[in-house]
């Protein structure tokens, strides 16, 4: 999985090269990567093999995007093209997984499908309470998703006049706090529909959902918001940075540069996994970004964040040329999750205090 092959056509799907950190730092941080990639239809969890190699296990999602995770109640969502699918984890069920029996420390297993339709849904969380939100880029909007509607709207930007399937701003993420959203970046401040596409690395915007106020703006395309150590973390995508926010004024520091289209972001034990997207060969947008020439890799870039300092990297050499989002799993050193789009997850059953894996009845 680390090897590199002149020809790439020999490379089995998803063939990565990484530094020799990162299985290292797996271990010592006893947690796994999860990443989302829309443009490859796929989730896929990263561990560490042993302390000098990794192992992957992709799963079919149609355009994953948002992942949320439910720490309370051992919980994860994914925001798919026209669903968000809530799924639990089991560790039970995973021992005993008939596949590979003590093999993984955890397995999630679908429980609801909650239907909203193609909305663009991009940034995804939990709250405090369970309950679902979501950035509903389409409608331009920040929602609550459940069982009574596709979706209900809980904010939307102030000079948004209207909820409309018409992608205004490109509301994208949300940042949240105390178990609420509170902060969103778009990429602009515009109410017509797809206005944001004319100066699309130089009109972004960071919001305050609480007061309405627009706390910055001019930004290069921001991404991920996200507050670690209650401060506020962006990833400014058009430049490639890692961007630290006063919210009182509006500057930014910049942690770091990567050389690259940066969006996907989680923060873990003083460490950032930021994702890192190619850029799309046949965009006029993006041809002209600063760093085009040099933004050929898709992966992983992790940030010491005390020290500012790039310490690892996961480099894809096939199949996977952007990615969404990423979360980090604490304490789960191999994790597994089942889709919807099979029938193995229909062979297991999870009750209050007890599980079941479906038995095979030889009796003629």
């Amino acid at each position: 999985m680390n090897k590199e092959s002149k020809n790439p056509q020999a490379l089995a799907p998803f063939s990565c090269k990484f530094t020799p950190q990162i299985p290292q730092l797996l271990q010592q941080l006893n947690c796994s990567i999860v990443i989302s990639t829309y443009q490859a239809g796929k989730v896929v969890f990263i561990s560490a093999k042993d302390e000098s190699s990794l192992v992957q296990l992709p799963r079919n999602f149609e355009k994953a995007m948002g992942i949320a995770e439910d720490t309370k109640k051992d919980k994860i969502a994914i925001a798919c093209k026209d669903e968000v699918i809530v799924f639990r984890n089991s560790t039970d069920l995973a021992k005993f997984y008939p596949k590979a029996p003590n093999k993984y420390d955890s397995l999630y297993l679908p429980r609801n499908t909650f239907h909203t339709g193609a909305v663009d849904i991009h940034d995804l969380n939990f709250g405090n309470n369970g309950e679902l939100y979501a950035v509903n880029t389409l409608f331009s909007s920040i929602v609550k998703i459940d069982d009574d509607y596709n979706f209900t709207p809980y904010w939307t930007p102030p000079f948004i006049d209207k909820i409309a399937s018409e992608d205004r701003c490109h509301l994208n993420g949300m940042a949240m706090q105390n178990g609420k959203p509170k902060y969103a970046t778009a990429f602009n401040s515009g109410n017509t529909p797809q206005s944001w596409r004319d100066k699309v690395t130089e009109s972004g915007i960071i919001i305050d959902i609480e007061t309405n106020a627009i706390i910055a703006k001019g930004l290069a395309m921001p991404h991920t918001p996200r507050i670690f150590n209650d401060e506020l973390y962006v990833l400014l995508s058009a430049t490639g940075e890692l961007a630290k926010f006063n919210p009182e004024d509006g500057t930014y520091e910049v942690i770091v540069q990567i050389d690259g289209f940066v969006r996907g972001m989680s923060f873990h034990k003083n460490y950032l996994f930021i994702g890192l997207s190619k850029l799309r060969k046949n965009s006029s947008t993006f041809g002209k970004l600063p760093f085009a020439e040099k933004a050929n890799e898709s992966g992983i870039v992790v940030v010491h964040l005390p020290t500012k300092s790039i310490v690892g990297k996961i480099t894809y050499l096939t199949s996977l040329d952007e990615i969404y989002d990423i979360h980090i799993l604490a304490d789960k050193t191999r994790p597994n999750i089942l889709n919807t789009l099979t029938d193995d997850h229909k062979e297991s059953l999870m009750i209050p205090n007890t599980t079941f894996w479906r038995q095979e009845n030889n009796d003629e």
